[in-house]
């Protein structure tokens, strides 16, 4: 397998810009969702703990629903996808456990073998108060809000990443607080209307000099 060379992946992340308007009626394939959505699984974290889901919300209805709680913004019901990315409550002791079960379930170790990892990633969780390690896991959503994007560039998939929402709305509407989780962020994924008039737009970055120094 060939690497993606460095001028294909500037001119993907050059390419990508936050869409304002999808064209309603293109979707995304099948197999290109699907690897978006091993994208998401394949998202990094602190202690591989994977502390989210990911809640694609297909239903026209409930995306309409969800309309008037994003500012208006049509993205979300113009899109192809609409991405809820969502942080798993109380994460704690538990979670480390269930890492060390799933993490000797494929490497294929007997349990025991995880115990060291186990007790590590427990007591870095239940040191701190709750409301830092809820911070800190929230931090790892937006990892995996990134690596979304950048996946999706790379496909020529358009995208939109979305804070202007009411998160409260959104985990009461999608029942969110009864599976355990609450809605961080949003990522809308498609093509961009013909007359998105961002798309042209020349995108406006710093220098490197200005935001990059080696030390």
């Amino acid at each position: 397998m060939q690497p993606v060379s460095p001028d294909r992946l500037l001119g993907q992340l050059r390419w990508r810009y936050a869409v304002k308007k999808f064209d309603a009626a293109r979707q995304i394939p099948a197999e290109t969702w699907g690897a978006l959505v091993e994208s998401l699984v394949l998202s990094t974290s602190s202690y591989g703990l994977q502390p989210w889901k990911f809640f694609v919300v297909e239903t026209p209805e409930t995306r309409a629903k969800l309309l008037p709680h994003s500012w208006g913004q049509k993205q979300v019901v113009e899109a192809s996808h609409l991405v809820v990315f969502a942080l798993k409550n109380g994460v704690g002791a538990e979670d480390a456990t269930r890492l060390a079960r799933r993490t000797a379930e494929v490497q294929g170790l007997p349990l025991e073998a995880t115990d060291g990892y186990r007790k590590m990633v427990t007591k870095s969780l239940t040191s701190k108060p709750q409301d830092e390690v809820d911070v800190w896991m929230t931090h790892q959503v937006y990892i995996a809000l990134g690596h979304f994007l950048t996946a999706a560039a790379l496909l020529e998939v358009d995208t939109c990443p979305m804070e202007g929402f009411v998160p409260a709305e959104y985990d009461e509407i999608l029942g969110l607080a009864a599976k355990g989780y609450r809605s961080v962020v949003l990522a809308t994924a498609g093509y961009r209307a013909t007359d998105d008039p961002y798309a042209a737009k020349p995108k406006v970055r710093y220098p490197v000099g200005d935001v990059v120094e080696s030390l």
